[in-house]
């Protein structure tokens, strides 16, 4: 193979993550500055280095926005939180009440500047009435042990919710708002980014008893009777939503650096959801036909596809990793050593799951070195142990904060 595969992947990677960077792409989504006032609110992992774009291009502007810990940058005039993620905190709670109190009393000439990105939904909680936070802290926990896919999780945190759903939206009328969005989600739907908070919700009446049958016992009675019944409904109203970068603009980013170095690209998809361990074995099929056959490209080629799968945790108490670290350590067990495959596959917020990384890299040799480390590949992969595997043999892909988030990226390159 004419390229080294552990810098082409992470070529791959980087530009994947600088297509998203607010600093690169906001400026020229910004509307037209109003008569009134400006104010700036936002919820996400990028809501602070979105707010400093902003800044960059309207330097009097004021506002608040809430991002995660660790993700803040600094600002002149807005005003950043900090909160937690995935799990909400009260941090969260207070800095929804800060953003919901910023776009009140505002008039028809003023524009609120809403900008929003993937974990704006843990991040800017507000428990809907009869609720608490320790009531959503721990339907947040059930959601993400319970394998759902991310458009149920948001369909549950909407009902639950006093500012998701278009309710932000709501509060700042008769204002102008318009909606800088980053997209973390499978097909860039505005009402899964960080559970729509500026738009209309035509779902919010759905029927939710089978997510509550999925949550079980554990669940809250506040929240079970919340999701049984169906909401008023809200005012209908149309948004001006913009995105400024999607996962698809990532991968065709990465596509772009692989023709330039002489392989084939092939894009598989942005949306690509289902437990993580199936996808593995799924792709693995792929870049083995790849590799056998040239179908359904002949190599040098880097299969690429984006999107959001999910880990259903069992009864047992799981090991260390994330959604990423599960996809590679269930492609490298199905591939078993497979000559000329490597792949990478990480979040591009530069946090797979809780875990202090984005994801790693797979090579041929992967499972060797692995048992040489005295490791049991496939017990690590059924107690979702993936993280120390990884750790352990020196292949984690570790990026820090990149403050941008357009979900997963996974490159499988076959030589």
């Amino acid at each position: 193979m004419a390229v080294d595969p552990d810098g082409f992947l992470r070529r791959l990677f980087r530009a994947a993550v600088e297509s998203a960077d607010p600093a690169r792409v906001l400026a020229r989504h910004l509307p037209e500055r109003p008569r009134g006032r400006v104010v700036v609110v936002g919820a996400g992992k990028s809501a602070a280095a979105m707010a400093r774009a902003v800044e960059a291009e309207w330097p009097d502007v004021t506002g608040v926005v809430v991002t995660r810990y660790g993700h803040a940058v600094p600002t002149r005039s807005i005003e950043v939180i900090e909160a937690a993620h995935p799990v909400p905190d009260q941090a969260g709670a207070e800095a929804a009440q800060r953003i919901l109190a910023a776009v009140r009393g505002l008039g028809p000439d003023d524009l609120v500047l809403a900008l929003i990105s993937g974990g704006g939904s843990a991040l800017m909680t507000a428990p809907a009435p009869g609720l608490t936070l320790d009531d959503k802290m721990q339907v947040n926990r059930l959601l993400l042990a319970s394998g759902a896919p991310i458009s149920v999780m948001n369909r549950v945190r909407r009902r639950l919710s006093s500012v998701k759903g278009g309710r932000l939206a709501l509060a700042a009328a008769p204002a102008r708002m318009v909606t800088l969005a980053i997209s973390d989600v499978p097909g860039d739907d505005p009402l899964a980014i960080a559970s729509g908070p500026t738009v209309w919700d035509p779902e919010a009446g759905a029927d939710l008893s089978d997510v509550v049958a999925l949550l079980g016992p554990d669940l809250p009675e506040a929240a079970r009777r919340l999701l049984l019944q169906a909401p008023a409904p809200l005012p209908e109203f149309q948004a001006d939503y913009r995105l400024i970068a999607t996962p698809l603009m990532a991968l065709e980013a990465a596509a772009a650096v692989a023709r330039a170095e002489g392989v084939t690209p092939l894009i598989l998809g942005d949306a690509i959801e289902g437990e993580a361990s199936a996808a593995g074995q799924v792709m693995a099929g792929i870049a083995r036909s790849a590799a056998l056959h040239g179908l359904p490209v002949g190599a040098p080629a880097v299969l690429l596809s984006g999107g959001e799968t999910t880990v259903t945790i069992g009864s047992a108490k799981p090991g260390k990793g994330g959604r990423n670290t599960e996809f590679l350590l269930a492609l490298a067990v199905a591939l078993d050593g497979q000559p000329g495959i490597h792949a990478l596959s990480g979040d591009t917020d530069g946090i797979d799951g809780s875990e202090n990384a984005a994801g790693a890299i797979v090579t041929p040799d992967t499972l060797a070195r692995a048992r040489a480390a005295g490791l049991d590949p496939r017990a690590m992969l059924a107690g979702h142990d993936s993280y120390s595997l990884f750790a352990r043999i020196g292949d984690l892909v570790s990026t820090g904060p990149t403050l941008t988030n357009v979900n997963d990226f996974r490159a499988v390159l076959v030589g």
